[in-house]
């Protein structure tokens, strides 16, 4: 072996680990945009337990969220008080950042992902000790819901 090919392998020995860290994991999440009231508290609470968790976040506020729930194809249903969009998928409410990831990670054939209503003890809906049981649904183009990850 050369002392070239040597000197490589060294700094790619040291280099690798650093290269697959969790935080460069993270890095490479894709840009959540999220569209909410401007007066809305539990909605930035969200926002920041996305950041927390590694999601680079654009926020918009907006004082008519309607036509966004629109595009997003949301039924009355599966609404909550913010809309966000990452990779192609949508994000209703106050989804848990580790079901965004999972999400992602496993790519299924839907449209998004919703915690219908405002749950006490999602993220961003923390409210001292209390934590009512609650689900996230995933939904296709039609609005058809069914159970992604519950919360009990």
């Amino acid at each position: 072996m050369t002392i070239r090919k040597l000197l490589g392998a060294l700094v790619a020995a040291v280099l690798l680990p650093l290269s697959i860290t969790p935080a460069a994991a993270e890095s490479r999440l894709p840009l959540m945009t999220v569209y909410k009231s401007p007066t809305c508290g539990c909605c930035g609470d969200w926002v920041k337990h996305m950041e927390a968790n590694g999601f680079e976040v654009q926020v918009h506020d907006t004082d008519n969220l309607n036509p966004i729930k629109l595009k997003a194809g949301l039924t009355p249903a599966l609404a909550s008080c913010h809309t966000a969009f990452i990779d192609g998928y949508v994000v209703e409410g106050h989804v848990p950042a580790s079901d965004v990831k999972r999400m992602l990670s496993e790519r299924p054939a839907i449209k998004g992902i919703s915690a219908p209503g405002m749950p006490v003890g999602s993220p961003g809906m923390e409210m001292g000790d209390r934590v009512d049981p609650y689900e996230v649904v995933s939904f296709d183009e039609k609005g058809n819901a069914r159970l992604y990850q519950s919360y009990p």
